[in-house]
């Protein structure tokens, strides 16, 4: 398996008293609550958890993109990425991910994903995501085109990292003279490309396609869920394009945090934990979530049975009893992850060990036993460790 660490660059200094006199930490919290000064720092200091996760050994290092919010602060991950390209020697780099398809010119996305990848000499993961409903109202796009100009994006760049230029690009969305890369991605043929999701079925579909066969990424839900979502893309491969998914091609994210002993871990975690759930995530109307348009009614009404964890209201014992986040001792940790695994069967594990207001000498001692304890232990594991594909039967529904 491989471990790599993900972080989402919160405004971790956020007011809460000021906060809570607002619908939500996205789009419309007033920008006078952030501090530039305060900004700075936590650039740094998250750049630097980033750098130490190399050190202490994980397999890669992770970022996404988010607009207008304080959940995560990071318009463009492509910048953290390039700051992390010199910084970092052996580990992945992974944009998960950026969203191609909300930009007028996905080829200026192509070009620096290709100068990453040629700067660390074939490092580089890419993620491509439409981005959820929230970025369309930021960036202010029509969401109703979102799954046909992803497809098309997609298209365009692949085609641009793959295919001799120049030559001419005629899209529904994008038209393009001249198609002409420099530079070329160092990867031949291209980056790896991963798929990030809530659930939905298109993308997992799409995913799951045998020309694509792209990792397919399911993060923030209770364990059921996930396995619920791993194994509709493993079924779509099987029953829909007739190939049997390699574990390579399934990764889940989950947020962690290890302390000396289980109890320990727990009352350090309690309340930064709760303020991701119950403060950075809540409270965004389904119609910001989920705008008119974006995905089918079926996947909507699944996503919404299975996203409780959204809905604020959360204490660390209920996220944990459900599989949402992972706490505890090394011991705790690493044998949760292990059964995980052998659950589920991903070969990608992406941990968060810094979220909401979780401060630095705490995520700092996280990491460092993750590093020491968690880490080797998953990177010993592979599909031998997997117990085949099989679902709860309250998962299977």
């Amino acid at each position: 398996m491989k471990a790599f660490m993900f972080h989402l660059m919160p405004y971790a200094s956020l007011d809460m008293s000021e906060r809570d006199k607002h619908p939500s930490a996205w789009i419309t919290l007033p920008n006078s609550l952030y501090d530039p000064k305060i900004g700075h720092e936590l650039y740094n200091r998250y750049l630097d958890e980033l750098e130490l996760a190399a050190e202490v050994g994980f397999d890669g290092v992770a970022v996404n993109e988010h607009h207008q919010n304080a959940y995560g602060l990071m318009p463009s991950p492509v910048v953290m990425a390039s700051s992390l390209a010199r910084r970092t020697e052996k580990c992945k780099l992974a944009i998960l991910g950026n969203a191609f398809a909300l930009r007028e010119h996905p080829l200026t996305l192509a070009e620096e994903h290709a100068m990453i990848d040629c700067i660390t000499a074939g490092r580089l993961i890419t993620g491509f995501v439409r981005g959820i409903g929230a970025e369309f109202y930021s960036l202010a796009a029509n969401p109703t085109l979102s799954h046909e100009r992803h497809m098309e994006a997609h298209d365009l760049v692949v085609r641009a990292w793959t295919e001799t230029g120049p030559f001419a690009f005629e899209g529904k969305h994008y038209h393009f003279e001249y198609v002409n890369l420099w530079p070329r991605p160092y990867q031949d043929p291209h980056p790896p490309i991963w798929c990030p999701s809530l659930g939905s079925t298109e993308t997992i579909e799409w995913a799951a396609h045998p020309d694509r066969k792209y990792v397919y990424l399911q993060a923030y839900s209770a364990f059921e869920s996930v396995l619920r979502y791993l194994n509709m893309y493993r079924s779509v491969a099987e029953q829909n394009y007739g190939y049997t998914a390699s574990s390579g091609q399934i990764a889940w994210s989950v947020p962690v945090y290890c302390a000396e002993t289980d109890e320990q871990a727990v009352e350090e975690v309690r309340p930064h934990i709760e303020s991701l759930f119950n403060t950075f995530l809540p409270k965004i109307s389904q119609s910001m979530f989920v705008p008119p348009g974006y995905m089918t009614a079926s996947s909507m009404k699944k996503i919404f049975a299975h996203k409780a964890t959204l809905r604020g209201g959360q204490k660390v014992e209920d996220l944990m009893q459900r599989g949402v986040i992972v706490v505890g001792s090394p011991d705790t940790v690493r044998d949760t992850l292990i059964e995980r695994h052998r659950q589920a069967g991903f070969e990608h594990v992406l941990i968060m060990p810094q979220f909401g207001t979780l401060p630095a000498d705490l995520t700092e001692k996280s990491l460092r036993l993750l590093g020491a304890e968690v880490v080797p232990a998953l990177q010993a594991l592979d599909e031998n460790n997997y117990a085949g594909f099989e679902l709860p039967a309250a998962a299977a529904e």
